[in-house]
Parts: structure tokens; C-alpha cells; sequence
């Protein structure tokens, strides 16, 4: 594995490595020097062309607790602001002698594109529609951290599929996995022949939820809507939106997880996202140790 992309194309091994090697780098992280020299003399640079806080702060201080410089480079004030191609400015900071580019931007295909013409490891941070395959890593992680084993696991996704990154790179982890997997969304967010994914695509939160084990809600993602897929908020929010009342068609001990931001009161409610269910804040430190894992897998000095 030279690159991290995406997970369609990792197998189960692959992905049950990354998610060995994060057990280790998550006991890193909760030693009271949360450092280790591993990486010295490494450089990463983020190369983060689409807004973003927990994915990139995740990144710089998973790169910094393995002890490797830390670059953050954004679309304002760069040089793709006076007219240079994507390319050149990627091929000029690896030609700086970076050690691997972390690439979110907001056309799917990015990180792809520039893994071809660069000579350093690139990971995928969230292309578009398309992937991002270390949300499904962590999201994979808190799973087993919570249940054991994703075998056998029913698991629902709600929410926006047809627009969401996230969606399809958890299909691809949780499938790989042995999980069986629902989908559930308003009819204009969930893409046509999803079926062949090997999900079960629901019309209702209790078909979805129905003897489930996990709960992954979805963000609306407003900013990438060209149109009106659902009549409102509000309507949205009674027919999809997780509460207490619709979290009881899952099993008793179904664990809750949202890639966030999240929006309270639409897809998740309050109570549910801050009660004992919810695993969100186990995901965000998980994704931390994820990352730490895949730049270690990439760049370091290991068999």
C-alpha cells in the first residue's frame, strides 16, 4: 500500500492491519508524553483544499505525536490563487522534499490525480462524493473498540447516501468485515442500484434500525445540495432524525455515531448525541490513532 485512497480497493487484511497498528498508536496517545520519536525527521504535509477542523487538527497532531514536521497549507494565500495548476503546486512541495501529502478537496478524483504524478505517498483526507477512507477506518475501529468484531453486526447508515463521502467509504469497511449493512434516507438521497454495494436499502427509520447494533447518522450536507431534496428541516428531522423514540427499534446496547459536525436537532437529537449510546467523541480521539496509524504504515521505517 503505497497510498491510501480510498477502501474499495483495500482488503479485509489491509484494513484489519491499519486498524491493528491504530490499538497501538491509541495507547500513545493516552501516555502522559503523548509522543514518541517514531517519524523524526519526517515531513507531512496537509494539503487541505476544503474547509475543514477535526479532519486536519486530527492529521497535524497525529503527524506531530509520531514526532515528523507537520505542514498546513490551505486554498487561501496559496500560489493556486495567482493561477498555478493544482499539479505544479503539489509537485513543488514534494519537491521540497516532503515525505507524504494528505489531500482533501471538493472534486472527487483529487487525490488520485496528483497519487499519479507525485512521487510521495498521498492520502485521501475526503475527495468530493467519492471517499474518505480514514472517517470509515476510525468509524471501523470504534466499533470493534465497543462490540468485539464487526461480524455479524447489523448496521444502519441514515442520511444523505447519494451525496456522502463518508457513506460510501463505511459500506465499502463495514461490508469488507463481515457487517451486514442497511441504508435509509428521504427517496432523492439514496442513489439508484445501491443495492449492488451489497447493502439493504430502507424506506423508514424502524426498517433501518430494526435489530441493529450500530447507528451511523449522517450530516445533512447543505453546502453540497444543488437543490431541494427533502420538503424541510423540520420534515427531515421527524422522519430521519435520530431520537430516543427511534433509537428503541435498535438493540438495547446499539451504539450511536455521526462523522459530525453535527447538526443537533436535525439528523441526531441533542440528548441522543451527548447521551451514553453515542460514541462520537470516542471517534474523533480514535481518529487520531487512525491517522497516526496510516502515516506510520506509509512513511515509516517497518516491514
Amino acid at each position: 500500500m503505497k497510498h491510501l485512497l480510498g477502501i474499495e480497493t483495500l482488503s479485509r487484511e489491509e484494513i484489519e492491519r491499519i486498524l491493528e497498528t491504530t490499538q497501538a498508536m491509541l495507547e500513545i496517545s493516552q501516555r502522559e508524553v503523548k509522543r514518541v520519536p517514531t517519524l523524526r525527521g519526517r515531513t507531512i504535509i496537509n494539503l487541505f483544499l476544503e474547509p475543514s477542523t477535526r479532519t486536519r487538527v486530527s492529521f497535524e497532531i497525529a503527524a506531530k505525536r509520531l514526532s515528523a514536521d507537520a505542514i498546513n497549507v490551505s486554498a487561501s494565500g496559496s500560489s493556486l490563487s495567482k493561477a498555478e495548476t493544482l499539479t505544479d503546486m503539489a509537485k513543488n512541495l514534494v519537491a521540497m522534499n516532503a515525505d507524504l501529502l494528505v489531500v482533501r478537496d471538493r472534486t472527487a478524483g483529487v487525490p488520485q490525480m496528483l497519487a499519479e504524478r507525485v512521487r510521495a505517498p498521498v492520502v485521501n483526507a475526503g475527495d468530493g462524493t467519492h471517499e474518505h477512507p480514514t472517517q470509515a477506518l476510525l468509524d471501523a475501529f470504534t466499533i470493534r473498540q465497543a462490540l468485539g468484531s464487526l461480524d455479524g453486526r447489523r448496521i444502519a447508515i441514515v442520511g444523505d447516501i447519494a451525496h456522502s463521502r463518508v457513506a460510501r467509504s463505511d459500506i465499502y469497511a463495514f461490508t469488507k468485515l463481515g457487517a451486514e449493512v442497511r441504508v435509509a434516507g428521504p427517496p432523492t438521497m439514496i442513489p439508484k442500484g445501491i443495492e449492488m454495494m451489497g447493502v439493504k436499502p430502507c424506506h423508514s427509520m424502524p426498517e433501518a434500525l430494526d435489530g441493529a447494533d450500530v447507528v451511523v447518522m449522517l450530516r445533512i450536507q447543505r453546502e453540497r445540495l444543488a437543490g431541494a431534496l427533502f420538503p424541510s428541516v423540520r420534515e427531515y428531522a421527524a422522519t430521519f432524525g435520530l431520537g430516543f423514540q427511534s433509537l428503541r427499534y435498535a438493540k438495547p446496547n446499539a451504539i450511536v455515531l455521526h462523522p459530525g459536525p453535527v447538526n443537533r436537532g436535525v439528523e441526531i437529537a441533542a440528548e441522543v448525541a451527548d447521551a451514553e449510546p453515542s460514541r462520537i467523541l470516542d471517534q474523533v480521539t480514535n481518529g487520531v490513532a487512525v491517522r497516526m496509524a496510516v502515516l506510520y504504515l506509509l512513511t515509516g521505517n517497518h516491514s
